[in-house]
C-alpha cells in the first residue's frame, strides 16, 4: 500500500509553493499538533495528505496554510477520537479564513484524492519496527522506548524536509543515512525540545542534552 500513497515530485505542478513555504507549513503543524494534544499518526497523516494534494492540484500562496489545517482536520477525523474542532483551527490562522473556506477546501481535497486517506505513515512504521524489536530474545522494553522516542523525534524533523518526501528505495539507504545524519547536525539544538526530557539527557550529543 505504501507505494499508492508515497507522492512523487508533489511540488513539480506548484508554480506558487516552493520547497521553503512547504518547510515553513509543516515545521507550524508541527507544534500546533503539539499544542492540540494530537497523536504523531495524526501529524503524519496532516502532512501525507497535503503532499498528495499538492501532487495533483496547484495552490495558491495565500491558500497555502488553509490547505494545511485542513488536511490536518482530515487527518484528525480519521485517527483521532476528538478531533479539533472548526473554530480551534481558523483561531490558529488568526482567523484569516472562513468556516465556509475550510469546508469547500475540505471537499476538494477529498475529491482529488478520491476520499482515500488511511495511508502507511512512518509513525506506523516506527510503531512497527518498535514491537519486532521487543519481540527479540533479550530485548531491553526502557531502550526500545527510548529508540522510538528518538526515531520519531528524527522523523518528525523529516517531514519538513522536501529532501525526504519521495522516500529511498533500498539501494539508496546509504544515502538516506547520510541525509538523517546531516538532518540531525542541522536541528541539533531543536531536537531536544522534541524529546522526552530523559531521553534528551541520555543524548550527550545534543546540545542541551547532557
Amino acid at each position: 500500500m505504501e507505494s499508492r500513497f508515497q507522492p512523487r515530485e508533489p511540488l513539480a505542478r506548484q508554480p506558487q509553493v516552493t520547497a521553503e513555504t512547504r518547510c515553513r507549513l509543516v515545521s507550524w503543524l508541527i507544534p500546533v499538533h503539539r499544542h492540540l494534544g494530537l497523536s504523531f499518526e495524526a501529524l503524519c497523516l496532516a502532512v501525507n495528505t497535503l503532499d498528495r494534494f499538492l501532487a495533483t492540484t496547484p495552490v495558491a500562496a495565500d491558500c497555502f496554510q488553509l490547505l494545511g489545517v485542513t488536511a490536518l482536520l482530515l487527518a484528525c477525523k480519521q485517527v483521532e477520537v476528538h478531533p479539533p474542532s472548526v473554530k480551534q483551527l481558523l483561531a490558529l490562522c488568526c482567523d484569516a479564513f472562513s468556516r465556509q473556506q475550510l469546508r469547500n477546501l475540505e471537499c476538494i481535497v477529498l475529491h482529488k484524492l478520491g476520499f482515500t486517506l488511511a495511508a502507511p505513515t512512518v509513525c506506523f512504521f516506527l510503531e512497527h519496527f518498535t514491537r519486532v524489536r521487543l519481540e527479540a530474545p533479550g530485548a531491553d522494553p526502557g531502550e526500545a522506548a527510548d529508540a522510538e522516542s528518538l526515531a520519531r523525534a528524527v522523523a518528525e524533523l523529516s517531514l519538513a524536509d522536501y529532501a525526504f518526501t519521495n522516500g529511498y528505495r533500498r539501494r539508496r539507504l546509504r544515502d538516506c543515512m547520510a541525509e538523517l545524519r546531516l538532518l540531525v547536525a542541522l536541528n541539533e539544538a531543536a531536537l531536544p525540545l522534541v524529546l522526552p526530557a530523559e531521553v534528551a539527557r541520555k543524548c550527550p550529543w545534543l546540545r542541551g542534552g547532557g
